[in-house]
């Protein structure tokens, strides 16, 4: 399996094929990993690709294996069977949810920079607008993180 992370801002797509598939169906990615570059703020990770949903929440854990914040990345999710790769696409706008339930939204600036630039097309503007709007409810209303995420990590 290959495993791909497609920016466009910066313009890049890095393959993460070493993280670990720890969970699959048709709805959810669950994937362990180990940042790409050497960090000092983090050690570790568990990501969760909800497929359908466009969304990626990940939870970030420092050296010591202490849980930092939940980062959560708007993406669509495209999967080719005949290669059988993944493509996690970011749409740019993220939230970082921290441990006592204040959140922060983040990027909204490159999201209209990757517009206006037509990186992006109007309907990946108004689908990453849709679902951000989307989490940050379920942000406010407590649903969050999801109880599959939850389900998973207990079984780990």
């Amino acid at each position: 399996m290959k495993l791909y992370r497609k920016r466009f801002i910066p313009e890049e797509i890095v393959d993460i094929s070493n993280d670990e598939v720890v969970y699959e169906d048709d709805e959810i990615l669950a994937t362990k990993w180990l940042p790409i570059h050497e960090r000092d703020d983090i050690g570790r990770g568990i990501s969760f690709t909800m497929k359908n949903e466009g969304i990626r929440i990940s939870k970030f854990f420092d050296a010591d294996g202490k849980f930092i914040y939940w980062y959560c990345d708007i993406v669509d999710y495209e999967y080719n069977k005949e290669t059988e790769e993944h493509f996690i696409i970011d749409l740019l706008a993220d939230v970082i949810v921290y441990p006592n339930g204040k959140y922060e939204v983040l990027d909204l600036d490159e999201l209209a920079e990757a517009y206006q630039q037509k990186l992006i097309t109007i309907e990946m503007l108004c689908k990453a607008l849709k679902r951000l709007n989307k989490l940050l409810q379920k942000i406010k209303l407590g649903d969050f993180p999801p109880e599959i995420c939850k389900k998973i990590m207990e079984e780990l």
